[in-house]
């Protein structure tokens, strides 16, 4: 029997002893930076001459890792690779592959803050945020090998007299797993064992500003005793080898977690049937959204500036459940918005090697030039009460920015802007509010923070997000307790860390018997 589900516990870093072990773990991890990596196709090394650098975006002087860059010929070889090693991995016992999950967790929670330096070298992540993706990957590794368990013999259904049935899931094939930077441990490794455990496949095309942590994770797979060509490793652009691997006959499913524009281009791809192809695509795709924590004027204050404070800049707002949007009641705009400014101000923002750390970079060049013009719109649309400027000198700082007095329809207030800025717009009536909350293209996360019971239970109906929070901040979901995913077109609402998460990387299968 294996030990119930319970999440990895973070690491408290208020303890001197786990601070000293991760200033090592920190100098072990530098001690690496300019590895060479190669592509990994059915088991063997591959180099290439054309590389994918991999920058350390707090430090743009610092080579994190030289990465081998596939082609389409490549890209190729993995799927035939795939392809093959299906033929036998199918029909491993689920306990079996349950158990190569079970014992890689093992290896990552021994490494652990191994794995968290390399995240804040890689990303920028602050100690604190590395450790918690960290976690989440190990998390997703040891509840996904218990909900395979629990699936290996398919659901109960009913039998008639003389008569036998069964109803049971099987593999769906190649899977083309394409995980975003921004959590680049804990969404790239739930992505890719997902499929895996449950009798599939992996062609893993991991993002090109992170690709050294998804090698670092294959490396694992394989010393945990993953069988050759059930994960092929392939950094290479999406415009090019990630199309043909969507596009590709032998792919039988897509799991993407990014941007809208890619996941709906996606999802465009594969809807058509190639010459060859004997069966309908299927996609998993989360895309981002644009959240709103609602205040209340009924409410603890302190709580609802904490909460702002805690969605809109934690990892600089790159999450995908960020609170980029505080809608506010009328009553209490000014106290809250202020308390939020005064909390933003006390922060550190700088190198996330440094404990005291609270916000480090954004990710690269493209994305602080994207979000300065954003604040640069929000000049013009609202009033910039703290922050709003940025230095790419030696890093991609931005600082924490907050725009107040927001339309809520402005750009600022409906585009996903994946950087440290939050915009405060005001609502007279919850009804105000609750149409404010709805009037984005994107479902992902939402918060109300509130005392009234009422405009609670009216939320739960009328408040439409995939996930929806009370009383605190609307990031941090925690695999098996909040299942995480969007409506609208925030994505498929896949639910990731929840019970049903695993079926849809299936078929199911009624078999009948008569006696």
């Amino acid at each position: 029997m294996y030990t119930p589900y319970k999440h990895e516990p973070f690491t408290d870093f208020s303890i001197e002893k786990n601070r000293l072990l991760f200033e090592e773990a920190l100098k072990k991890v530098h001690s690496q930076m300019g590895r060479h990596y190669y592509l990994v196709i059915d088991g063997g090394r591959i180099n290439t001459e054309n590389k994918i650098i991999s920058i350390n975006p707090a430090n743009k002087d610092e080579v994190v890792g030289i990465v081998a860059k596939a082609d389409k010929e490549l890209a190729e070889k993995a799927i035939q690779a795939a392809a093959k090693a299906f033929e036998s991995w199918r029909y491993w016992d689920a306990e079996a592959r349950a158990g190569i999950l079970f014992r890689a967790a093992a290896i990552v929670r021994r490494r652990k803050h191994e794995f968290s330096a390399l995240l804040v070298k890689e990303a920028g992540k602050p100690w604190k945020e590395a450790d918690a993706d960290t976690a989440e990957g190990i998390d997703f590794m040891e509840y996904y090998a218990r909900k395979m368990i629990e699936l290996k013999d398919g659901k109960s259904v009913l039998s008639r007299e003389g008569e036998r049935n069964q109803y049971i899931y099987t593999p769906t094939g190649v899977t083309v797993v394409i995980p975003p930077w921004n959590f680049l441990f804990a969404i790239m490794v739930g992505t890719t064992v997902a499929p895996i455990v449950t009798g599939n496949t992996v062609v893993l095309k991991p993002a090109s500003n992170t690709p050294v942590t998804a090698a670092w994770f294959v490396d694992v797979l394989e010393e945990a005793g993953l069988p050759k060509g059930v994960i092929n490793f392939v950094p290479g652009s999406g415009a090019d080898v990630g199309d043909y691997l969507v596009d590709h006959p032998k792919t039988a499913l897509i799991t993407f977690t990014g941007s809208r524009e890619v996941g709906t281009r996606i999802y465009e791809r594969a809807a058509k049937v190639q010459p060859g192809q004997q069966h309908l695509k299927r996609v998993i795709a989360e895309m981002g959204g644009k959240d709103t924590i609602v205040v209340d004027h009924d409410c603890d204050l302190e709580l609802a500036a904490q909460s702002i404070f805690v969605s809109a800049f934690g990892f600089a707002g790159q999450k995908c459940s960020a609170g980029s949007r505080a809608i506010v009641h009328e009553d209490v705009y000014e106290s809250v918005l202020k308390r939020v400014i005064e909390i933003t101000e006390q922060q550190v923002v700088g190198n996330p090697e440094n404990y005291g750390t609270y916000m480090g970079p954004v990710i690269d060049q493209t994305s602080f030039n994207k979000i300065s013009e954003y604040i640069k719109i929000g000049k013009k649309e609202g009033r910039i009460v703290t922050g709003g400027k940025g230095d790419d000198s030696k890093g991609y700082f931005i600082e924490p920015t907050i725009i107040a007095d927001l339309d809520p329809k402005s750009v600022i207030m409906q585009d996903e802007i994946f950087g440290p800025v939050v915009g405060f717009s005001t609502f007279k009536t919850f009804d105000e509010a609750l149409e404010i909350a709805n009037n984005t293209e994107y479902g992902l996360t939402g918060a109300v923070i509130t005392n009234n019971r009422e405009h609670i239970e009216r939320a739960k109906r009328e408040f439409h997000v995939g996930n929806l929070y009370f009383n605190r901040n609307c990031t941090g979901a925690i695999v098996g307790y909040h299942p995480f995913g969007g409506f609208k077109m925030s994505g498929t609402d896949s639910k990731a860390g929840g019970p049903d998460y695993l079926i849809l990387h299936m078929q199911a299968k009624t078999i009948s018997e008569m006696l």
